[in-house]
């Protein structure tokens, strides 16, 4: 967390803090509400690759655990473009709740989800695995969280169907702290396309 937000407080000429979700893509009444049916769970196989049209997101993804205080943890920051998948959990397509972290920003500028706090509820997410198919994602809400309000069982809690969590950091910055928050990204699965 030292590094990340570094740029910030070194060069504000990189843009400033990282947009934050509108109240209007907030979770109403804190419940999901898919916006469509949800698409049939796939098998298990590990995520290789996360495309987010809307906000330009192509990146390459490796797994990642849980850091020395139990707390999901972020791939490296030496490559700004790598997301991480939670490889303990579901993989993206599997009935559960699939986990994608990446980081905001690096101390060399933005990072891979430097923008999820300005998807919108609708817009796709592409999850490409290992075993050449593609499962695909609806966003059904955006929210950012203080770090001590975050809502773990509702964030990382089982689920019925196929979804997709997409976690980075947000929600105001502070000198000597770093950020204040989380932005998390709530999607489902609508369909997958098999082995190319």
């Amino acid at each position: 967390m030292v590094v990340v937000g570094a740029w910030l407080v070194q060069d504000g000429a990189h843009g400033g803090l990282p947009p934050l979700p509108s109240p209007a893509q907030a979770l109403v009444d804190g419940v999901i509400h898919p916006a469509a049916l949800s698409g049939t769970p796939m098998a298990a196989s590990a995520p290789v690759r996360v495309r987010i049209p809307g906000i330009g997101v192509d990146a390459p993804v490796a797994g990642v655990g849980l850091d020395g205080a139990g707390h999901l943890a972020t791939p490296p920051d030496t490559d700004r473009n790598l997301a991480g998948w939670y490889r303990s959990g579901v993989t993206p397509g599997q009935r559960g709740t699939a986990l994608l972290v990446g980081h905001v920003d690096t101390a060399s500028g933005p990072a891979v989800f430097y923008g999820l706090g300005a998807l919108r509820r609708g817009e796709r997410i592409d999850v490409l695995r290992a075993d050449g198919s593609t499962a695909w994602f609806m966003v059904d809400a955006v929210e950012v969280y203080a770090k001590s309000a975050f809502p773990s069982h509702q964030v990382y809690g089982r689920a019925p169907d196929a979804q997709l969590r997409l976690i980075t950091c947000g929600g105001g910055f502070r000198r000597g702290e770093g950020y204040l928050g989380n932005v998390v990204v709530y999607a489902h699965l609508t369909g997958h396309r098999a082995r190319a």
